[in-house]
């Protein structure tokens, strides 16, 4: 690049590029490498002017591919690299902005070459590319076999090592990049590298006893959220506050790796909004999914995967197990606000899933929290834009509430929880509601959304199981969601009333000619009536448990009581509707004693008193049967998943016998990173 470049139409012509990616070899030792490490030129702020820098520097790469064999140019950039980094730390402490600079640079182009390396080659390809030597053309330097471990460590201890300060943002934003980009190998291949070299020089050697350093410093760049320094701050001209050119370079890696955890291929990086906040929490963020859902190797578990299961608040006291070396403390309390603060992403809701289905510590802690609405009430705005968001991300927000709602100190605490002025529940004005009303509220909108839109039976599962959660322990209901209880089974009976009308009707019609095949109305009628099964299973708990606590709600049932006669005598719903019908009946009996034209609050104030007068044994505890596996869909991303690999689901059930508890089916996440699409996840389609 050298000094002359000051925008992307010059690089094609760049001598100091041409020369780089030549037929010469350079010495690691040439005055060359200072000159083509001065540069700096306009940073790319769109898509389109990253595609520019791709189409303007293609050449110079392919060159470089086709000429390396003899020059080993790479392998002496990256030489150069490494021995500019040995002395990065005190250059950071003295101020040093040409040396971090230049350092800088050629960590730019080592990226920008791999990311074309990597996306043209094997990794075993790869390899030999670093080992190619100078000396003699096409020869292997026995000294340089381990180029890439030396390269990755370095990048490692630089991310860990180096403080963060303004002058060294950019080039610790570089490196995690870098990092990414290497780890993008696994987007090329349609078959799981579970021998990727990558992972092996990650997972096992010199790497290894930075484990938890690495881990502990993406945490900590993730909760901190540095903004990047303002132009002026930075060791080399910026001219945009995106966070070097780099950072929008590999963007379009670090999207498809994420595109690979949406296993839709409709993933989205986050918004601009909070990559301008803070490109190197975004960066750190992504990093971190990656490395934690690496696959397994043959003889040892993923050292990252089990740094994040095992780490501890920094006020626990307690000694680290023996059995894990990657254990390390980190302030909760400053990890709790960043999760809060930042659900907007879907990777950030990604990470709260992780850690609250895979790390203990962080689920006691974040169901002990007092002000538990903080992280609720992001994850209801996501449930409540649903039309906004893509769909992966709603069902981590389902998965979360799933977990959550396991417990029964949740389930009672949020009924606890009064808010006020929810001003972007737009349905209607909620001046006053509790934050378990509120919850229900808004998963019941999704559900009707669902119905009317996506229709994904795996959605209303999820809803449901939620609901049915926290069924055992509502309290207080606000009339509004007890309404919205009663008009979602309303909606289910008319939606079974219908599809057994279309039924009966293609019978009849179907009597006059056997040539026509007849609909399959049996399937939709099942599906219906589970839903609806579990909608009564839900309204029976609630009942059963905490009659005396829900007078909203039997006023509902009372109001739409005609709606539950078509199901006394139906044979899939009679068992569950013995405590509904009992419990309409006796309060309908109260009500006519009370003679007619009641106001509102007196019949509210007769079911205060009937709920006390009625005896609690004459309602029946009955235990709810879960459904199958196959059909349990309350699984991270299972619309994607379950037909491709149910065997790997495995239940794990909490709660006692005589709740109403479903189960949640977790899917372990390197299932989910294991099937990688490369024709769905491509960078090279994605990016552009």
């Amino acid at each position: 690049m050298g000094a002359n470049s000051s925008s992307i139409s010059e690089l094609p012509e760049n001598e100091y590029l041409k020369k780089l990616a030549g037929a010469e070899p350079i010495s690691e030792n040439d005055p060359f490498w200072n000159q083509l490490l001065s540069f700096s030129f306009t940073t790319p702020t769109n898509s389109a002017d990253l595609k520019l820098l791709e189409e303007a520097t293609i050449s110079v790469c392919k060159s470089l591919v086709e000429k390396n064999p003899q020059t080993g140019n790479l392998g002496s950039l990256i030489k150069v690299f490494l021995s500019r980094t040995k002395e990065l730390k005190i250059s950071a402490e003295c101020q040093n902005h040409l040396f971090i600079w230049q350092a800088h640079n050629a960590l730019f182009i080592i990226c920008c070459l791999l990311k074309v390396f990597i996306s043209r080659m094997s990794e075993e390809e790869l390899q030999l590319h670093f080992t190619y030597e100078e000396k003699a053309p096409g020869s292997y330097g026995t000294e340089c076999e381990d180029l890439i471990e030396e390269l990755l460590c370095c990048l490692i201890q630089l991310i860990v090592e180096i403080p963060l300060l303004d002058i060294t943002y950019s080039i610790s934003l570089e490196a995690v990049t870098t990092l990414i980009v290497f780890l993008s190998c696994q987007l090329f291949h349609k078959e799981i590298l579970r021998e990727s070299i990558i992972h092996k020089y990650l997972m096992h050697g010199r790497c290894v006893p930075y484990t938890s350093r690495l881990v502990k410093t993406l945490l900590y760049n993730f909760i901190r959220q540095e903004r990047s320094p303002p132009p002026g701050t930075h060791v080399f001209q910026q001219q945009t506050d995106g966070g070097g050119l780099l950072y929008g370079i590999a963007s379009g890696v670090a999207t498809g790796l994420w595109t690979v955890f949406t296993l839709g291929g409709v993933g989205s990086k986050a918004s601009p909004q909070l990559e301008r906040c803070s490109p190197l929490a975004n960066q750190s963020l992504l990093l971190l999914l990656v490395l934690a859902n690496l696959t397994d190797a043959p003889d040892t578990p993923n050292p990252y995967r089990q740094a994040i299961m095992s780490f501890k608040n920094t006020q626990d006291s307690t000694a680290f197990s023996s059995s894990n070396p990657h254990a390390f403390q980190i302030n909760f309390n400053s990890l709790y606000t960043a999760l809060c603060e930042q659900q907007k992403s879907d990777q950030a809701t990604l990470l709260l899933y992780t850690l609250l289905h895979q790390n203990s510590n962080v689920r006691t802690y974040v169901l002990a929290r007092t002000d538990i609405e903080n992280l609720v009430l992001p994850i209801l705005e996501i449930l409540y834009h649903v039309e906004e968001r893509n769909s992966h991300h709603v069902y981590m927000a389902l998965i979360i509430l799933l977990i959550l709602t396991e417990d029964d100190g949740f389930n009672r605490s949020i009924h606890e929880v009064i808010l006020k002025n929810i001003t972007w529940y737009a349905e209607r004005v909620l001046t006053e509601i509790s934050l378990g009303s509120l919850l229900i509220l808004v998963v019941i909108r999704t559900i009707q959304y669902n119905m009317t839109r996506t229709r994904d039976k795996y959605l209303h599962t999820n809803c449901l199981a939620a609901l049915a959660n926290m069924s055992a322990q509502f309290r207080s209901l606000h009339q509004y969601a007890a309404q919205r209880i009663i008009s979602l089974f309303s909606l289910l009976s008319k939606k079974h009333n219908k599809v057994l009308e279309q039924a009966t009707q293609s019978l009849r019609g179907s009597m006059g000619s056997t040539d026509s095949p007849l609909p399959d109305y049996a399937q939709d009628l099942n599906v219906i009536e589970e839903v609806i099964r579990m909608m009564l299973e839900i309204i029976n708990s609630c009942l059963t448990n905490s009659l005396h606590h829900n007078p909203n709600l039997v006023y509902a049932l009372l109001y739409k009581r005609d709606l539950f006669e078509q199901f006394r005598t139906h044979p899939s719903f009679q068992d569950i509707m013995q405590n509904i019908d009992l419990v309409i009946s006796f309060f309908s009996s109260r009500l006519e004693q009370a003679g007619a034209e009641l106001s509102v609050e007196r019949v509210l104030e007769i079911i205060k008193q009937g709920a006390v007068a009625l005896p609690k044994d004459r309602l029946r505890f009955s235990v709810s049967k879960p459904p199958d596996t196959p059909r349990a869909a309350w699984v991270l991303l299972c619309r994607y998943i379950c037909t491709r690999s149910p065997a790997d689901l495995r239940t794990r059930r909490a709660g006692r016998a005589s709740s109403s508890r479903f189960p949640v089916c977790i899917l372990h996440l390197p299932t989910i990173v294991s099937c990688w699409d490369v024709g769905a996840s491509n960078p090279r389609r994605q990016q552009r």
